[in-house]
């Protein structure tokens, strides 16, 4: 049998960079972060992951401290002992009890989204009717 070609990568915790971060699939981090992290992939951050700055990527799962502002193409997740200080940018959002988030979120779901009806005013006065005893 062959197995899918995915590749996983993980920085321990004793793992600091400086600097942004680029990948494409799945990336997990458990160390200390200074920059962007920019992906097309999944992005698991663990308990020990310390991040400042910004994030953009396809999927996130939050365990760690995050400080900057987070863009979600699809889900994020914040677990239980997640920190986010910053906004906050995804078409789901899952909140677990004891996270904390500060900042604001825009949570816009594609597919309700496109959906959804367009709503069309009439801006001209409907025609007036005779009162009661009319024709």
């Amino acid at each position: 049998m062959s197995e899918a070609n995915t590749t996983r990568s993980h920085l321990s915790a004793d793992v600091e960079i400086e600097g942004s971060i680029t990948f494409q699939t799945d990336l997990t981090i458990d160390g200390k972060v200074k920059g962007d992290i920019t992906s097309t992939g999944v992005l698991t951050l663990g308990e020990n992951a310390e991040i400042s700055g910004n994030i953009r990527t396809k999927s996130a799962t939050i365990h760690g401290r995050v400080q900057g502002n987070v863009t979600v193409d699809e889900r994020c997740e914040l677990k239980g002992r997640a920190q986010l200080i910053g906004d906050l940018k995804t078409a789901r959002l899952s909140i677990e009890e004891g996270a904390t988030f500060v900042g604001k979120s825009e949570v816009t779901p594609h597919k309700i989204a496109a959906m959804k009806p367009e709503i069309v005013r009439n801006t001209e006065a409907p025609p007036m009717r005779a009162a009661a005893g009319g024709r």
